[in-house]
């Protein structure tokens, strides 16, 4: 199943070309959750409402996707969590980059840890990437995200997958420059979502998902999730031994080499196979909005 959220926080479940409005599911589920729960009531109440979900987009009328705006298929996320450097290419590109460059170099992820992204950065496709310093430079990277289904810490890795409501695409904009990592990824705008959640079953492995990413219609990344140093079980394992994951929270699992810089007027075409395609916007942002 493919589940987005999109124009006023309405709820749709897509297939094909059209996305059918079960809003109405959405409303109940949010109006019997506790306000203090932690992570997103929608993601977590996805095993139960399922069939009813089918059955509801089922009779519900088809809007063609291209007429609505995509949103993030989350909407409250507890954290959002970023594998910052989990291909060996893109590692080797960064390390050959940090001594002409204003970066600094990257060291493996077993060292370097994860990182934090805030969630008033996130957003869908549909609302564009705002650059905010475009004296600097600014880069895409193209992610396999993914969205936990239910509550865990201290996960096992043969459990990891068992913890998964499903998967997206995710854009880990960088800013470039000297300060902590989390802060200068962490701009609005700037941990993008998208285009819809595919359910976790619609995947068989997510350890063998192509990967791309063009800017203008010139291809820029392009691998598989088969390049990972720490795999999808692993990281979930791994990053469950400092946080515990809850239903919503997503993870970026990191991205492969061919970064590149953007600009307002550029439009980001990133596509994984399993999941979809989505047209992501660059525009300058707008002081004070």
């Amino acid at each position: 199943m493919r589940l987005c959220r999109y124009d006023d926080d309405r709820l749709g479940v897509v297939r094909g070309d059209l996305v059918h409005d079960v809003t109405a599911a959405q409303t109940q589920i949010r109006a019997a959750a506790p306000y203090a729960m932690k992570g997103d009531a929608v993601i977590a109440a996805l095993p139960a409402w399922r069939g009813r979900l089918e059955e509801m987009a089922a009779k519900a009328p088809g809007k063609p996707v291209s007429q609505v705006k995509l949103l993030a298929p989350v909407a409250r996320p507890s954290k959002l969590v970023a594998a910052p450097t989990n291909y060996k290419a893109h590692i080797e590109e960064m390390a050959a980059r940090a001594t002409t460059q204003n970066i600094m170099p990257s060291a493996a992820i077993g060292t370097a840890g994860l990182f934090l992204k805030a969630n008033s950065s996130m957003v869908g496709p549909s609302e564009g990437v705002a650059i905010r310093f475009p004296d600097r430079r600014n880069e895409h990277e193209v992610e396999f995200a993914i969205i936990f289904g239910k509550q865990g810490s201290d996960i096992s890795r043969d459990k990891a997958l068992e913890h998964v409501a499903g998967y997206c695409i995710g854009l880990d904009m960088t800013a470039r420059g000297k300060e902590d990592r989390s802060f200068r990824k962490s701009i609005d705008s700037y941990s993008v979502l998208g285009p819809w959640l595919v359910t976790a079953d619609e995947i068989a492995d997510p350890d063998d998902v192509p990967l791309t990413i063009s800017v203008n219609g010139e291809v820029k990344q392009s691998s598989n999730t088969k390049q990972l140093i720490y795999d999808c079980r692993k990281l979930i394992e791994w990053g469950s031994t400092f946080y515990t994951f809850y239903p919503g929270d997503v993870l970026f699992t990191g991205t492969p080499e061919g970064v590149s810089p953007v600009k307002p007027g550029d439009v980001m075409h990133a596509e994984i196979a399993p999941i979809g395609a989505m047209d992501v916007p660059v525009r300058a942002h707008k002081p004070g909005g």
